[in-house]
C-alpha cells in the first residue's frame, strides 16, 4: 500500500489562503489505512483549517467529502457537482490521486494535503515500513521474498557490506539488516545455496531512468483511450 503523511496544517493554509470556497477530498483506501488522508483526517484537517483561518481574519466555506478511490475515474466523477461550487481542492490522497484530480478537473486549482512517502506494509498500529521500491524488475524470488532494494540500505544484491551489528543496519541501528532477514528466510526453506549464485548487476533501464512509466495491457487497452493525454517511457 502507498504511505503519506498529512502535511502541516500551516503549510496548507498557505496554499489555500486566498480562496473562499475550497473541496477536501479524501481517499478510502491506502491513505485512510494509514491514518492520513481518510474520513476522519480529512474531518479534523477541515476544522483546524476552518479556525486557523478563522483567526486570520477569513470566512471561507470548506466543503468535506471523501471517495472510494481518487485513483479511479468512476469515484472521482462522483465530485463533479461538488467541484462545480468551489474555488479550489485540497486533496487528502498520494501524489496519484492528486494528479487524477488535475486531470479531471483542469479547470481548478488543487493543492496536496498530504507527503507522499513510500511503498509499505503495515507493521502494526502506527508503524508502517518500506518493503517495495517499484524497481519494475522484481528479484524476490531470488532473495526467499525479501527486497533488498528496498530493505538494505545499501541496495547490495551479493550479500551483506559486514557493518550490521546483532542483526541491525549500519546505516541505521533502529532497522533490521535486510540481509540477515534474507539469510534467515533462505536457511528456514533450505534455501542457503541461492546466496552462492552470483546476481549481476542489476538493470535499472525499468525504474527512474527514463521518466514517466506506464504499463499497458493490450487485452483489456481501449482503443478509445485519449491519446491528447502525455504519456511516458512503455514499460510493456
Amino acid at each position: 500500500m502507498i504511505i503519506a503523511q498529512q502535511k502541516p496544517i500551516q503549510e496548507i493554509e498557505a496554499m489555500v489562503a486566498g480562496y473562499q470556497k475550497i473541496l477536501v477530498v479524501g481517499c478510502g483506501t491506502c491513505v485512510t489505512v494509514c491514518m492520513a488522508g481518510g474520513e476522519k483526517e480529512v474531518g479534523i484537517m477541515a476544522s483546524c483549517l476552518r479556525m486557523s483561518l478563522r483567526l486570520a481574519g477569513k470566512t471561507p466555506e470548506i466543503i468535506e467529502e471523501c471517495i472510494q478511490r481518487q485513483c479511479e475515474w468512476e469515484f472521482i466523477d462522483e465530485l463533479k457537482d461538488k467541484v462545480d461550487r468551489v474555488e479550489a481542492i485540497i486533496s487528502s490522497a498520494c501524489g496519484v490521486g492528486v494528479q487524477a484530480l488535475v486531470e479531471r478537473f483542469s479547470n481548478k486549482p488543487i493543492y496536496p494535503a498530504l507527503n507522499t512517502s513510500f511503498m509499505g506494509l503495515p507493521q502494526e498500529p502506527g508503524f508502517w515500513l518500506e518493503t517495495c521500491r517499484g524497481c519494475g524488475n522484481c528479484g524476490l524470488g531470488k532473495f526467499g521474498g525479501i527486497c533488498p532494494i528496498a530493505r538494505c540500505s545499501k541496495t547490495l544484491l551479493n550479500g551483506p557490506c559486514g557493518g550490521s551489528q546483532n542483526g541491525k543496519c549500519e546505516i541505521d541501528k533502529e532497522m533490521n539488516c535486510g540481509w540477515q532477514l534474507i539469510y534467515q528466510r533462505l536457511k528456514a526453506l533450505g534455501q542457503l545455496n541461492q546466496i552462492e549464485e552470483i546476481v549481476l548487476p542489476k538493470d535499472w533501464s525499468t525504474d527512474r531512468d527514463k521518466g514517466q512509466r506506464r504499463i499497458v495491457r493490450e487485452d483489456v487497452y481501449s482503443s478509445s483511450y485519449n491519446e491528447n493525454q502525455t504519456l511516458g517511457n512503455n514499460t510493456k
